[in-house]
């Protein structure tokens, strides 16, 4: 059996940066094993599935394809930068003739346009909630250590968790901070979180970014996510309110970085818009 795929880096212009997922294009259904094990040999943050819903449907052509997401280890119910992965690998490598496609997901319908030299996906925007600090103190103290915490809130759709560090630290103290994921996993068991966000204000004078972040999620099997447009469907929300913004300019600073802009939109959903840069194409084969 061959199943192409692709590899693409997500939420930037240029090859090596951003966030790398892997794309496979289904031209019939897998057995329902062989997605973790496709997932797992790939050994990306997450491996997409792009699958075709009707017998007589084309990657060329149709508008709506199935889409699912694996890391690893586990199915998700979200991920933005491996569906940015999978418009691109249909706008640009399979030259798909529609303005906009739908991705009929674990979290509803998806939809994905080209905007000049971006693509926009239009994802759930989650409110997030004060959290008691005393529920999670061990989990943010194996995280920041004896830094100085903002605000703490929680997203109770993503089991996320939102940790504010102070105004007064820089954006490089983010970058710098080095962290343990055994740390994270024994600090957290009780399942209530799957997915951990640092979060910072971005500079005072208004140029520039508005907040930065970086996301960890041992709890699916990774360590730190380099770019992730999930977290951003969650801070979108947290820092419109905090900045007053429906327009937003992100940047996730891990080691390979990466940059989402952001519009909120009057429905209740957010766009969250990248750039792409395909690295790999090949077939899978066994």
């Amino acid at each position: 059996m061959h199943v192409p795929v692709f590899t693409v880096d997500a939420f930037t212009a240029r090859a090596f940066a951003g966030n790398p997922a892997a794309v496979c294009l289904l031209e019939h259904d897998l057995d329902e094993d062989l997605h973790q094990k496709i997932a797992a040999e790939m050994n990306l943050s997450e491996t997409a599935f792009i699958r075709k819903l009707h017998p007589g449907d084309d990657f060329t052509k149709s508008s709506c394809f199935g889409l699912r997401w694996f890391t690893p280890a586990n199915e998700v119910p979200l991920c933005g930068h491996a569906t940015l992965a999978s418009a691109a690998v249909l706008f640009h490598e399979q030259k798909n003739t529609n303005s906009v496609l739908t991705f009929v997901t674990l979290s509803g319908e998806l939809k994905a346009r080209q905007e000049k030299d971006h693509i926009v996906l239009d994802l759930p925007l989650y409110s997030t909630y004060p959290q008691v600090l005393q529920e999670v103190e061990e989990l943010i103290k194996a995280a920041v250590g004896d830094m100085i915490v903002q605000d703490v809130r929680y997203s109770p759709d993503t089991k996320k968790l939102l940790v504010r560090l102070s105004d007064t630290y820089e954006r490089s103290v983010l970058e710098e901070l080095q962290v343990s994921a055994e740390g994270f996993l024994s600090a957290e068991k009780t399942g209530k979180v799957k997915g951990l966000i640092l979060t910072l204000k971005g500079s005072a004078s208004g140029k520039g970014h508005d907040f930065y972040s970086r996301y960890f999620a041992p709890w699916n099997g990774i360590l730190e996510d380099p770019v992730t447009g999930s977290a951003h469907a969650v801070l979108s929300s947290y820092w419109s309110e905090k900045l007053g913004k429906k327009e937003m300019l992100a940047f996730q600073c891990s080691r390979r970085g990466g940059e989402l802009k952001i519009s909120l939109r009057g429905d209740g959903r957010v766009d969250i818009a990248g750039q792409t840069a395909v690295v790999l194409k090949g077939n899978l084969t066994f």
